[in-house]
C-alpha cells in the first residue's frame, strides 16, 4: 500500500568500535545466534559481530534450509534434538517470521539391511525424547506416492519418518537473530574482514581488521567454511578441510512435495519451497575449495539421483544453484570448544549439518564462551577429541572429510 516504502533498516549500520569484552568473528547464523544468545542468556551486550560481507551472504543464506534431529549417536542427539526445540520457539523469541515448517523428514530405506539401521537410529532417537516412526513401504507409498516405486534400480522398502523435521527459511534466520541481537545492544559491523589475530603471553588481545584493529577480552570464532583459513591467524591447524556443496531451485509448480524426502541408495534430499520450486541438494564436491561455486560434475550427480528416485523431474528445468563452503571435520561432527590461545573460542567443523544446528550452536557457543565451560548439550564437542580418539563417527566414514 505504500509502494514498498517507508522500511527502516532491521538492525543499525554501525563502524566497529576500538574495544568490547566479545567479538565473534563471522556474521552468519552461528555467529549471529551466538551474539543473540550472550545478551539474552548471559546479559554481555558489549558484543560485536565482524562479517567481511554482508548479513546472509555466507551458508546460512547458501543451504537446502533443512532441519531435523534424526542423529545416532549419544554426542550427537541431545544437541540437535535442543536444536530442534530451539527452532520451534525460534519466531516467538526473535519475534520474527522465519517461516518454520515442520512438514516432515522422511529419510528412504532401500534394504533390509538399511531398515535394521534405520530401526536402531529410530529407537536411539526416541531415547534421546527425539519423534521417529518406522514406515513400510506401503505407508511411504500412500504419503509420497510420485515416487518411483515399482521400476527404480533401488526399490523402496520404507523409510524412518519425523514428523517434526521440516524446514526454515534461511536467510529470514540471519535478519532475525541479527535483528533481534541488534536490539539487545550487540553491534552488527558488515563488510569489516579480519585480517590477523593479535595475540601475547598466549593470550588473544583482539583482531585486526580492514577497518582497523579491534580490541577485545574474548574472541569467538564461528567462520564456517572459512574456520581453517581465520584459526591459522592465530597459528591453529585445525583438523577440517573446506569442500564446495551445491544446491538448486527449480521452476515454481503447483504444491507437490509436502515433506523432505532423502534418497537412501545416494545422498540427495529434495523440498518444495513456499514458491513452488523445488529445492534439491546432494554431494559436496570432491576436491577442496574456498570458492562458492561448484562444478557440473558434481551437477551431474546430484541430478541422476534425484532421476532415480522420482524421474518426473526430468521435465523440470533448473532455474538456481549456488554453493556453499562446507568446514568437513574429519569425523563429520562439529567442535564447540576452548583453544589453546587463552581467550579465544572455536565454532567451526559442521559439515552438512550447520544450518539445522544454527540456534544449538549459538546457545552452547554463548555459554561456552560466557563462561569459559562446555555447555552439557555440546560436551562432546572438543577440539582435543581428534588427539585423544574420542571420536564422533555418525556415519562411519573415518577421517574422510569427503565421504562424510
Amino acid at each position: 500500500m505504500r509502494n514498498q516504502s517507508g522500511w527502516t533498516p532491521a538492525w543499525r549500520d554501525v563502524a566497529p568500535r576500538d574495544a568490547y569484552d566479545i567479538v565473534i568473528v563471522g556474521g552468519g547464523g552461528h555467529g549471529l545466534a551466538t551474539a543473540h544468545y550472550l545478551a539474552k542468556m548471559h546479559g554481555l551486550t558489549n558484543v560485536a559481530v565482524l562479517e567481511k560481507g554482508y548479513i546472509g551472504s555466507g551458508n546460512v543464506g547458501r543451504n537446502t534450509t533443512i532441519i531435523r534431529s534424526n542423529y545416532l549417536l549419544p554426542g550427537n542427539t541431545p544437541f540437535y534434538e535442543w536444536s530442534l526445540k530451539l527452532w520451534e520457539g525460534l519466531e516467538q523469541d526473535i519475534n520474527y517470521n522465519a517461516m518454520v515448517s515442520q512438514r516432515g523428514v522422511l529419510n528412504l530405506y532401500h534394504s533390509d539391511a538399511q531398515r535394521d539401521a534405520y530401526a536402531r537410529r529410530g529407537n536411539a532417537m526416541r531415547i534421546a525424547g527425539a519423534d521417529a516412526e518406522l514406515l513400510d513401504r506401503d505407508a511411504v507409498r500412500k504419503m509420497v506416492p510420485y515416487l518411483d516405486f515399482d521400476n527404480a534400480r533401488f526399490p523402496v522398502r520404507g523409510g524412518l519418518l519425523q514428523r517434526r523435521g521440516g524446514t526454515v527459511r534461511h536467510d529470514a534466520v540471519a535478519w532475525g537473530y541479527a535483528r533481534a541481537a541488534d536490539q539487545r545492544g550487540v553491534d552488527i559491523v558488515q563488510n569489516c574482514e579480519v585480517t590477523g589475530i593479535r595475540i601475547e603471553q598466549g593470550r588473544v588481545l583482539g583482531v585486526e581488521t580492514t577497518r582497523g584493529f579491534v580490541a577485545a577480552k574474548k574472541v569467538g570464532l564461528a567462520a564456517a567454511g572459512n574456520s581453517s583459513r581465520v584459526a591459522a591467524m592465530a597459528g591453529l591447524r585445525l583438523p577440517i578441510e573446506s569442500h564446495v556443496l551445491q544446491a538448486f531451485v527449480s521452476e515454481g509448480i503447483k504444491p507437490l512435495i509436502d515433506t523432505v524426502v532423502t534418497f537412501g541408495a545416494g545422498h540427495f534430499y529434495i523440498s518444495q519451497s513456499d514458491k513452488g520450486g523445488l529445492v534439491l541438494g546432494g554431494d559436496i564436491d570432491g576436491y577442496n575449495s574456498y570458492a562458492q561455486r561448484g562444478n557440473l560434475g558434481a551437477v551431474e550427480h546430484v541430478l541422476e539421483e534425484g532421476m532415480a528416485l522420482m524421474p518426473m523431474i526430468g521435465r523440470l528445468r533448473v532455474l538456481r544453484s549456488w554453493g556453499g563452503v562446507m568446514d568437513m571435520s574429519m569425523d563429520g561432527s562439529p567442535i564447540i570448544d576452548r583453544t589453546p590461545v587463552a581467550g579465544l573460542y572455536l565454532n567451526a567443523g559442521w559439515c552438512y549439518g550447520g544450518f539445522k544446528a544454527t540456534p544449538a550452536s549459538g546457545w552452547c557457543f554463548a555459554h561456552t564462551i560466557a563462561t569459559d565451560e562446555p555447555h552439557p548439550f555440546s560436551a562432546a564437542y572438543r577440539l582435543d577429541r581428534f588427539a585423544t580418539g574420542r571420536l564422533i563417527d555418525e556415519k562411519g566414514q573415518g577421517a574422510q572429510p569427503n565421504l562424510q
